[in-house]
This record gives structure tokens, C-alpha cells and sequence, in this order.
């Protein structure tokens, strides 16, 4: 399947107009973006992933070229669950390959524990783990260290901590502490994250985790799940950094955990070669 990437719609289980577009060719993996509340656009073509797999790059509802639910409820993490099933209903496929990103690596998990009969393989690339009650922030401190000799380091982990009195003070602290989230503060790094602002829905955004407790029995039920799974993280991320993932991975029967050295929170952008042959090594896989 081919396609040059135009966006196509389709109703979800409650009637609110949904937006995906599908761009590459090969077979198909659905891609869920994180944020929370990012439109997919910040996923790009994954690196040049599409050049192996026809990527289905779902606007989760509120964002981007997708309708505003009427209730906000839905908006919150396990209800968007409901909306990677309708996709897979209206792709007419009985089970998928899934991908999820920071944010969305919460959907995708609870997905799996919901639909494990409906997944073949899923991807989870620098996931949160607030669904799961995993901190995400393991050993941070020892991974900022390591970036100690930054020229941008000292002002990066300044206003990382620090608490904004204005939106204007929120978007300096997030531009400074933005090379954090990158294996190296270049001009794609920079691209990204300077289109960051215009991508985010603030309903989408705030209503992600809104209400939403952890279900304890979540780990014990995804450790029974049989599905090959495959955890990316970059050496340099902080949330989740790889001591976090590395207990994710923990939680599987069969989990594959690759860590790519200098990449940080999008290791597509840093190292898009690395990234796309581990992604792709894994999925060619025979089931």
C-alpha cells in the first residue's frame, strides 16, 4: 500500500470525526501521537520509517485536523483507547501493528491489555509509564549529569525546574530546557521544537490525565499478554529515562528494549538511520 500522505476521516464510537493520514508504503503500522494533545504532525515520517511501512498517523480527537469531542471526558487517556479500536474497525483490519510515543505509550499499553487479541506487534518509543505507576523519572539526575560539558546545560536544567508566573515564562523555560530532549541541540532539533507550541490542543492537553488513577492490576494483566514488543529509548531521555523503561520491559514475556546512545526524547530526529533499522528489524520479523 502506497500513499503521498493526504488526510482521510473517519466517525469514532461516539460520532466525533476523526482525522489519520496514511503516507509510505510496505505494511501498515498506526502510529498514536503523545504530547499529551500533539498533533501527529511532530512524528513526521518517523524518520524515513515510511520507507518500509505505510504509517496510519492518527490526530487523536481534539487535535490537529481531528473534531473536538463534545464530551471532554473522552479526551482522558484510557477513553482514547476506544478510539484506536474504532480506527482499526474502519482500517477493516483484524489485528495491527501499533506505535506509540511518550504520551500516547500510555494509550497503546492500555490498549494491549484491553485488545491483546487485536495486536500482532507493538512499538513503544520513549513511552510514559504514568498509566502503569512506573516513575518516569528514574536516575534523571545521573543522565543530566552525563551532559554536563553542554554549553547549554546549566540554563537547560535551570528551567527545567523552574515555575513559571506567566504563559510567557512557561514558552522561555520550555525553550531553554529544550536541548534536554535532544541527542544534540542542531538545527532539526531545533525545527521541532520550535514548532511545538502551534501543535498543542490545551482541552486535549489538560484532559489527558484528568481524573485517571492507575489501575493496580494493570501490570499483572499486560504480563500475561502474549505479543512481541519492542521498547526504543534514548540514551539521553529524562522522562521516561532508560532505568524506567527497563522496568517496563521487566513487566513482559516477550520484550525487546533497545537503547540508541546520543538520542534523547525523539530519536528519529537524532539518529533516524538507528532508529528506523531497529524499528525496522523488529517488525520484519517472522511472527
Amino acid at each position: 500500500m502506497a500513499d503521498s500522505g493526504r488526510m482521510r476521516r473517519f466517525h469514532s464510537w461516539d460520532g466525533t470525526e476523526l482525522a489519520y493520514r496514511v503516507v509510505g508504503s510496505g505494511p501498515l503500522l498506526v502510529c498514536v501521537p503523545g504530547g499529551p494533545g500533539q498533533a501527529v504532525e511532530y512524528l513526521g515520517e518517523l524518520g524515513g520509517l515510511s520507507d518500509h511501512r505505510t504509517l496510519v498517523l492518527l490526530d487523536n480527537r481534539g487535535t490537529g485536523a481531528s473534531q473536538a469531542p463534545e464530551d471532554p471526558a473522552t479526551y482522558r487517556v484510557d477513553r482514547l483507547v476506544r478510539d484506536v479500536e474504532a480506527l482499526r474497525v474502519h482500517l477493516g483490519l483484524d489485528r495491527i501493528d501499533l506505535f506509540g510515543h511518550s504520551a500516547s505509550g500510555g494509550i497503546c499499553l492500555l490498549y494491549a491489555a484491553e485488545h491483546p487479541d487485536r495486536l500482532d506487534r507493538l512499538v513503544l518509543v520513549d513511552p510514559s509509564l504514568r498509566v502503569i505507576g512506573i516513575p518516569s523519572d528514574r536516575d534523571v539526575e545521573q543522565v543530566l549529569a552525563r551532559r554536563a560539558h553542554e554549553p547549554w546545560h546549566a540554563d537547560a536544567v535551570a528551567a527545567l525546574y523552574a515555575e513559571a508566573g506567566s504563559p510567557q515564562e512557561l514558552e522561555r523555560y520550555r525553550w531553554l530546557s529544550a536541548p534536554l530532549l535532544y541527542g544534540e541541540w542542531n538545527d532539526a532539533a531545533r525545527a521541532q521544537a520550535a514548532a511545538e507550541p502551534a501543535q498543542f490542543a490545551q482541552p486535549a492537553t489538560d484532559g489527558f490525565y484528568a481524573g485517571f488513577e492507575p489501575d493496580p492490576a494493570l501490570p499483572k494483566r499486560l504480563a500475561d499478554v502474549s505479543l512481541r514488543v519492542l521498547l526504543v529509548a534514548g540514551e539521553y531521555d529524562i522522562w521516561p529515562t532508560c532505568a524506567a523503561v527497563r522496568e517496563l520491559a521487566a513487566l513482559f514475556d516477550d520484550a525487546d528494549m533497545v537503547v540508541l546512545p546520543r538520542a534523547g526524547h525523539f530519536p528519529w530526529v537524532d539518529d533516524p538511520a538507528g532508529f528506523v533499522a531497529d524499528v525496522e528489524e523488529f517488525l520484519a520479523r517472522p511472527t
